[in-house]
């Protein structure tokens, strides 16, 4: 960007009330630099030198003017806000030493600026630059405007240059008055009056030295004070003074500027304003201290010789409500090693710190002086404080409003730290100190005292439900509870629940046995209807860990369904009507079979049992664990996934002729049975030259159609071949195997021998104890 567009965007981002914070980092991501917001800053300032305003009418006019000038300083401002968010965008460093008060020149939000809108102080001076405003009333009438020349005077038509140089605003309106009454009529005697103001200021030129982000001079409004020309030459750095800042006049020292009492006291004694000249000296500071740990404000302080521990601990906010007040460690360097010295509280307004020293003040201990605790079966059990109210275990109880009905008060145990704070536990008969016959016991700190419940001391084993119930669980025991209550528990009974037997299983409890037994448990069975037990099961009281089975009502069946699809009148699915349904049976329920069907290609489909499925992925994960490293199948084998269904061989032509024989295959839940079209092709696939599909030629026989396809492939293991009948049916193709429309043909490959697998052979061979033996199993690899 131009130095231009950068002044255009400047001044549409601050219309639109954008920060300078926030111009500055957009400016920077748009490439502009250091030194170029520098430039258009020095650029601003000389604008504002060259400008100058035309003759107006009235003082409101000036006085608009001049917030016009002092916007030009605003505006230089903020290229110098704009500069600090390039130069820290750009080198990223932060220093890590957070010293208090270092930061109050580098807000954005706090300038110390001069306020444009109060009256030009009285005891203003005037110099070169300034521009009066000369309003004369009463027999006479007149309005000037005049700017005060390098030489320090105006000139007056009809009187001649008038000196004002160095005046107050108070002093140059008399002087003014008193040259006016050689041209004026009535100055002397009132009938006229003259009122002297100031239109647009000048600008002074104030140098800022020593330890400052950016010393040098400035130029900046007459109205400026120290602080604000602090923050003009970027705040104080990492080394210097807060406590002993100095503005020369002349040579002489005319303040001394504390920035801690300003932060701390709200005092701005040393917050003059500045005159043309005038020079800030920023030295490195003298002694800087540290205090960290538990007080409000921890960071670096800089403090005066004279200061001590309690002054520090002013800055810094105080303690916080966890810190330990008795004592402050401080460690300080000797010159050639470090030393540590434990202050105590008395020492803290006497003691004087010197620089590098550095404050830690700790935290109280983790622990309570005066609690104990009591626990179980009271009231009111916590924590309570050892005290005036409470000093005894009878008290201690007595402040919990005493012990519920079910407390076991034979045997409470009262836990205690012992010397060296190992656990103690001492037993007590509360029943006997809260009625008077035994000794009360004092307590002491972090005592705990347990009190039991006599349920806690049985053992109350839980009830559980299984079988033909909504929520088979286990539930908890109380007093009383009958089979009744725990099925009502268990949600109720399911629908096919058994209500002529429900079986009751108890564990054997003889605690005075002395020898084994063989019986393990004590059966009962009994009879519900609707939930309720009958006859002896009536009011069956449940024990602790009994076992409640619901079974399963002998003749209850959920409907489950087989589906027919293909050639049949009315195809989908029917759900079984009784067992042992067969293939005839379901065929007569779907209309029949159509004159267009194939019968010979129907097949059967059968889903697998979970048991089934198991067996299948078991024997699966076996013959993987037994593939080790370098078996030839153990990739093929990880690749297999178990189908939860499978096709039964089945002949429906023969079931329907023989009806009821066991060619009329018995039904199963899920079957699903298909009854194909007239097929017209036979598929020969395999190693073959032509893997092909071809029209179906009654009487043809397996050369036929072998032909078709080309012939045997070079590899292809004639004697191996096999038919896949439609129906689901193999069988080994041979000459006179007939050939089904619909079934397809597949012949098998050698296996590949040409990459011979010499280490195998090799390990083998070191299982074999003779030549013979090695040549036999060489023998078998090449087959």
């Amino acid at each position: 960007m131009t130095d231009q567009q950068v002044i255009d965007y400047i001044k549409q981002q601050t219309a639109a009330g954008k920060s300078n914070q926030q111009i500055g980092k957009e400016l920077m991501a748009k490439g502009v630099t250091r030194e170029q917001a520098q430039r258009i800053k020095e650029k601003f300032e000389s604008q504002q030198n060259s400008e100058t305003s035309p003759t107006t009418q009235s003082i409101s006019q000036a006085k608009a003017e001049r917030r016009h000038n002092v916007n030009n300083d605003i505006a230089s401002e903020s290229m110098i806000d704009i500069g600090r968010e390039v130069d820290e965008g750009q080198d990223g460093q932060v220093s890590a030493r957070q010293i208090y008060g270092h930061k109050v020149f580098n807000s954005r939000a706090l300038t110390f600026e001069p306020s444009e809108n109060i009256a030009t102080p009285q005891n203003y001076r005037l110099g070169p630059g300034d521009e009066v405003i000369i309003d004369i009333w009463g027999t006479s009438e007149d309005h000037l405007r005049q700017t005060i020349s390098p030489e320090g005077s105006i000139m007056i038509s009809q009187i001649g240059p008038v000196y004002l140089n160095g005046m107050t605003i108070n002093d140059a309106n008399k002087h003014i008055k008193n040259a006016f009454s050689k041209k004026y009529a009535g100055m002397e005697d009132a009938e006229t009056d003259i009122q002297v103001t100031l239109g647009q200021v000048r600008t002074i030129q104030v140098d800022i030295l020593g330890e400052v982000a950016t010393p040098g001079t400035f130029r900046m409004s007459p109205f400026a004070s120290v602080f604000h020309a602090l923050y003009r030459a970027g705040g104080i750095n990492d080394i210097g003074s807060l406590r002993n800042i100095q503005v020369l006049r002349n040579g002489k020292k005319v303040a001394g500027v504390d920035i801690y009492e300003y932060l701390f006291d709200g005092k701005t004694n040393g917050n003059i304003r500045l005159q043309e000249g005038d020079v800030i000296i920023v030295p490195p500071y003298d002694q800087l201290v540290s205090i960290d740990g538990n007080v409000k404000r921890p960071m670096y302080y800089e403090i005066k010789p004279d200061e001590t521990i309690k002054s520090l601990l002013e800055y810094s906010g105080g303690f916080t409500g966890d810190a330990y007040e008795g004592m402050v460690r401080l460690a300080r360097q000797s010159g050639t090693e470090n030393e540590l010295y434990n202050i105590e509280r008395g020492e803290f307004a006497s003691y004087r710190l010197q620089d590098g020293d550095i404050i830690t003040v700790g935290t109280i201990l983790d622990r309570y002086a005066n609690r104990v605790e009591l626990k179980g079966a009271v009231y009111r059990p916590g924590m309570f404080a050892i005290g005036k109210d409470i000093n005894t275990v009878s008290d201690l109880v007595k402040k919990a409003d005493g012990v519920t009905d079910d407390a076991y008060t034979d045997r409470v145990l009262l836990y205690r730290e012992g010397p060296d704070l190992e656990l103690q536990i001492m037993a007590l008969d509360l029943k006997d100190i809260l009625e008077g016959r035994a000794k009360d016991v004092t307590l002491k700190r972090n005592d705990v005292l347990v009190i039991s419940s006599i349920h806690e001391l049985e053992e109350r084993g839980a009830l559980s439900i299984g079988g033909q119930v909504a929520r088979p669980g286990s539930y908890p025991f109380a007093a009383n509870t009958t089979l009744e209550d725990l099925i009502f528990q268990a949600g109720g009974l399911l629908e096919g629940a058994s209500t002529a037997r429900v079986d009751i299983s108890r564990r054997i409890v003889d605690p005075t046995s002395t020898q084994q037994t063989q019986q393990i448990s004590e059966i009962y069975t009994v009879s519900i209807e609707n939930g309720l037990a009958l006859n002896s099961g009536k009011g069956f009281k449940l024990m602790p860990y009994d076992h409640v089975e619901v079974r399963k009502s002998p003749g209850y069946n959920a409907q489950e369904s087989v589906s027919v699809r293909g050639e049949v009148l009315f195809d989908g699915s029917y759900v079984l009507q009784k067992r042992n349904e067969r293939l005839t049976d379901i065929i007569k329920r779907a209309g029949g079979i159509l004159d267009e069907a194939y019968i010979k290609g129907a097949y059967l489909t059968r889903r697998l049992s979970e048991d089934e499925l198991a067996s299948r992925r078991e024997v699966l994960r076996l013959a993987m664990a037994n593939s080790g490293p370098g078996m030839g199948d153990s990739i093929a084998l990880s690749k297999i996934n178990v189908s939860p269904t499978y096709n039964v061989g089945i002949n429906l032509e023969k079931a329907i002729q023989n009806p009821g024989s066991h060619y009329d295959v018995v039904l199963q839940p899920g079957d699903a049975l298909f009854i194909p079209e007239q097929q017209s092709t036979v598929k020969i696939a395999g190693d073959v030259m032509f893997p092909n599909t071809v029209v179906y030629e009654p009487g043809k026989k397996l050369s036929y159609y072998i032909d078709q396809a080309g012939g045997y492939g070079q590899r292809a293991r004639k004697n191996k071949a096999f038919i896949v009948y439609l129906n689901g049916t193999v069988a080994k193709a041979k000459r006179g195997t007939p050939i089904e429309p619909g079934c397809q043909i597949i012949v098998p490959s050698k296996p590949d021998t040409s990459n011979t697998d010499w280490t195998k052979i090799l390990t083998l061979a070191t299982s074999f104890s003779s030549v013979a033996a090695l040549g036999a199993t060489i023998t078998n690899i090449f087959k």
